[in-house]
């Protein structure tokens, strides 16, 4: 860990520690503001100071002493060249102190007892600059320091704490005495050497003696394979390293076997090796000197030690005419647990020559192919492979090389080239095989008929799969499924993942997800099939509606799940979109639609009778036909000429009143007025509504004799209607109502509803029943009527003696 990162993890613990209502109210940080000096305003209650890759060279007490709550100060990254410890004197809860990356050559010391972490990495000393006044700092856990001499003296003052990290940067390094890094007690030494300089060896050799874990960065070695220092035995004895990273090593291939055998003898557990570099033999030795020296390094690695775990990441090997077969077989004979080779551009790996003791193999981004391991039986113990990001093309060759590890769990294959195009090949897997990562292949719909049907974990994604084939052989172990980023178009049903519980599909092409995805899959308890292309439609809302029931097993809900189509809805939430249960089910639409036309007809059908509109109809139909007629017959004839002052309605029943009354009254004495009465002026051989129409176009108006007996005429009712036709037609004022007898309204027939408004608008003439009062509703009547006719060349009164006898009798019997 390095002391940047120290700064953030021993922040974050504190502030996990301390409380604070407001987030940054105890928090000030000036970095990269390019100060020259700390600055005078800086909160007196400020817990964490950051003036880190800013410009200052010096501190002084006085910019300090207000702080007294101060915890964490990071002054990293400056131009500081003195540092006084008597500036932080006042600065008693201090804990962090990072000074690493300054110009600092002198230091003048002062103890701070409560310091837990102090970094002077990277600066400018040329001893190390540790005071004696560090022995007294108890607390200490941390320690970074920087030198360009290391001599056993160094580390007197601080043999008795107990610290859990010392961090060593020498850079310009010139003087290392042997045995000095065996005073430190430390847990985890970590040693950054000149990347321009030859390596110490006696450094890595008292490192290991010094803590448990142990990181060197920068292994370079230029001299000559016989100048390399061996340990002695009693050093050897000394080391106590379990956990050993080297990272940038550079050297010859002798000094890195050399190496890794003293490792060997030594209790190292775990070794990692990063960026390693290997190089030819120099000097004396040979290539063929150099064979023996495998050959007993084989016999070694093949014997049982500490050694459980080996790691070599980012290797180069510029070794050449060098046969790498010997190489691999060093690494396949190794009696280990586990064998990473991650980066190394290794075409092959040799299968062990006996029964190996590989628990885990690793061999991620290199250039393997199809050949690797195939008719391999001695990998019996190996229960983790990972081979992604190399060259494999066949999944049924893989599946073969997996046929004899018998005690292999998992199989990472992603981001290789693999294909299966079906064609009846069979696949033999590992039957102990639960879980399975083909991830970033090339695979395609056939995949489902070579995996293995003892399969838990089944990883898919980032394939060619356009669907799940029903046929396929069923997986019932499965649980975990995963098929994101493929060519879905909808969700694969469980006929034949009985246990699955977990099934990922997003960044598919699912448009309208199925609906009964919950009910055919009931052990499934999490759905990931957001970031799908969407259509907000019918179809979606009963999948909605499962999302609703399914009691948040659809995982990203509701933000993941995004409508795109159509258009006018894009980026609209699923949550959000809504449609009636009307407009998405047709045969309830169809069902509404048809109730409500019956219940239309039903209601029309109602008024149609309640209104008498049949009869309207028919007589509009009349006296369309009439007028039809009366032109075809007299086109010439347009202007209809009035031959009487008015057209005398009234029923039968009342025919005596009118021939004893109103008739006498009227065309009789001076001012007589010429009535039209059915019986004297219908023409023969013309029907009656034709009869009708007639006499009304020819009088100027319409006397209707009200009475019950009126309402309950079928004729009146026609000769009401026409004559209120022509009311409208005409925009005159043609018709005089003479109420004989009081007419209840409950006698009147729905259909006269246009005499109800008439009698309700227009003022009528009411008989009266007193003589005296009748002189003046003659003289009203006559009034209304009063009116010149044009004269007529046609002699009516020779038509009115013409009397149709049938078509009389018919109309006065109504």
């Amino acid at each position: 860990m390095g002391p940047l990162t120290n700064i953030y993890v021993f922040a974050f613990t504190l502030w996990n520690n301390i409380h604070l209502s407001v987030e940054n109210e105890f928090i000030a940080n000036y970095s990269s503001s390019l100060l020259t000096n700390v600055p005078e305003n800086i909160p007196v209650h400020t817990h964490v100071l950051d003036l880190s890759h800013n410009r200052i060279s010096g501190l002084n007490i006085s910019e300090f002493i207000s702080l007294s709550d101060l915890q964490v100060l990071n002054l990293s990254y400056n131009l500081i060249t003195e540092l006084n410890f008597s500036v932080f004197v006042f600065n008693e809860d201090l804990e962090y102190l990072d000074l690493s990356h300054n110009n600092i050559l002198k230091i003048y010391c002062q103890t701070l007892v409560y310091l837990k972490h102090l970094d002077l990495s990277f600066n400018k000393f040329t001893a190390l600059p540790i005071c004696q006044e560090f022995g007294n700092i108890v607390c200490l856990e941390y320690l970074g320091l920087s030198a360009t001499m290391i001599q056993r003296s160094d580390f007197r003052y601080i043999t008795h704490l107990q610290l859990h990290t010392v961090f060593l940067t020498l850079e310009d390094f010139s003087l290392y005495e042997p045995q000095s890094l065996t005073a430190l007690n430390t847990r985890s030494l970590h040693i950054v050497f000149a990347a321009n300089r030859n390596f110490s060896f006696p450094l890595l050799y008292d490192g290991m003696s010094a803590s448990e874990n142990l990181k060197i960065v920068n292994l370079r070695y230029t001299l000559s394979y016989k100048d390399f220092p061996s340990p002695s035995l009693a050093l050897l004895k000394k080391i106590k390293t379990t956990a050993l990273m080297l990272d940038t090593v550079d050297l010859q291939c002798s000094i890195i076997l050399q190496i890794f055998l003293l490792i060997w003898y030594s209790p190292v557990e775990h070794l990692t090796v990063r960026n390693l570099t290997f190089r030819g033999p120099l000097g004396e030795l040979n290539e063929y000197d150099f064979l023996p020296l495998l050959s007993s390094a084989e016999q070694l690695f093949s014997l049982g030690g500490s050694m459980k775990t080996l790691t070599l990441e980012h290797v180069r090997n510029k070794l050449y005419y060098f046969n790498q077969e010997t190489l691999y077989r060093q690494f396949s004979e190794m009696n280990i647990a586990s064998l990473t080779i991650y980066d190394a551009y290794m075409p092959h790996m040799l299968c062990p020559n006996r029964t190996s003791s590989f628990q885990y193999l690793n061999f991620s981004r290199n250039a393997l192919t199809d050949e690797l391991f195939q008719n391999c039986g001695t990998l019996t113990d190996l229960k983790l492979l990972i081979l992604q990001r190399n060259k494999f093309e066949s999944l049924p060759k893989v599946s073969f090389m997996t046929s004899r590890m018998k005690s292999l769990k998992y199989l990472d294959m992603s981001s290789n080239l693999l294909r299966h195009e079906g064609a009846h090949v069979q696949c033999q897997w590992a039957e102990s095989l639960t879980e399975l990562d083909l991830s970033s292949n090339q695979l395609t719909d056939a995949v489902f008929e070579c995996l293995p049907v003892n399969i838990e974990k089944l990883n898919l994604q980032i394939n060619q799969i356009n669907s799940v084939p029903k046929g396929m052989a069923e997986l019932k172990a499965l649980k975990e499924l995963n098929l994101a980023s493929n060519h879905l178009a909808d969700l694969p049903g469980c006929g034949g993942f009985t246990s699955l519980e977990f099934l990922n599909v997003e960044v598919n092409l699912i448009l309208t997800p199925s609906a009964d995805f919950f009910q055919s899959c009931p052990r499934v308890r999490e759905l990931q099939a957001g970031q799908n292309p969407f259509k907000c439609s019918c179809e979606l809302r009963d999948f909605i509606r499962g999302e609703r029931q399914s009691g948040g097993r659809l995982f990203g809900w509701p933000a993941a799940y995004v409508c795109e189509y159509p258009e006018d809805l894009r980026g609209t939430q699923l949550k959000d979109f809504h449609l009636s249960e009307l407009a998405c089910n047709t045969v309830l639409l169809l069902v509404t639609a048809l109730l409500l036309t019956l219940v239309l007809v039903a209601v029309v059908a109602f008024l149609c009778i309640y209104l008498d509109v049949p009869w309207y109809v028919r007589m509009t139909w009349q006296w369309t036909q009439t007028k039809r007629r009366a032109w075809h017959n007299h086109p010439e004839e347009q202007e209809t000429v009035l031959q009487f002052h008015a057209f005398i309605s009234y029923s039968e029943r009342d025919a005596l009143w009118v021939k004893d009354e109103l008739i006498p009254n009227l065309e009789k004495g001076e001012g007589c007025v010429q009535l039209c009465q059915h019986e004297r002026n219908f023409i023969p051989g013309k029907s009656i509504v034709e009869n009708i129409i007639n006499c009304i176009e020819k009088s100027y108006k319409s006397i209707f004799v009200l009475s019950p007996n009126f309402v309950q005429s079928e004729w009146c009712h026609y000769e009401l209607y026409f004559a209120h036709h022509k009311l409208f037609s005409e925009n005159s004022n043609s018709l005089i109502l003479i109420l004989l007898e009081p007419i209840p309204p409950c006698i009147i027939p729905a259909r006269y509803h246009k005499l109800k408004a008439l009698m309700a608008k227009r003022t009528y003439l009411e008989w009266p029943k007193e003589r005296s009062k009748r002189a003046l509703f003659w003289a009203n009547l006559r009034a209304a009527i009063n009116i010149n006719l044009p004269i007529s060349s046609e002699t009516d009164e020779e038509q009115s003696d013409v009397t149709s006898t049938s078509s009389i009798s018919q109309y006065a019997n109504n």
